[in-house]
């Protein structure tokens, strides 16, 4: 029995994004694409995600993050661009009390 998993924009685009970046197939972009989307979804629907993805120091940084409107509404400023531009997930760190970001193909885990 064949499988099919359908792609939104978003998903192709970090796919890409992600297979440039790594030199990598376009097959490992996507698999990445899919836990960035696992991620978003959580952390839009109010739940506190845990998380993992590697920093740019080469550590890895466990983090407990969201994104859910109702908690972050006075925590936006609105001026900003969006992190998505530069191919990154932004978040609220729930443990610093601040914004912060990583790079697509830096995700390791959702937990």
């Amino acid at each position: 029995m064949d499988q099919v998993i359908l792609l939104n924009d978003n998903t192709v685009v970090r796919a890409k994004v992600i297979a440039v970046r790594t030199s990598s197939r376009m097959v490992d972009g996507i698999s990445k694409a899919l836990l960035i989307e696992q991620l978003k979804r959580k952390l839009r629907s109010g739940q506190i995600v845990k998380f993992a993805y590697l920093k740019k120091d080469g550590s890895i940084r466990i983090a407990f993050g969201t994104t859910n409107p109702d908690f972050i509404a006075d925590k936006v400023c609105g001026w900003g661009e969006s992190r998505e531009r530069y191919a990154n997930t932004a978040y609220y760190d729930l443990e610093s009390g601040g914004w912060r970001s990583f790079r697509w193909e830096n995700l390791i885990a959702v937990y």
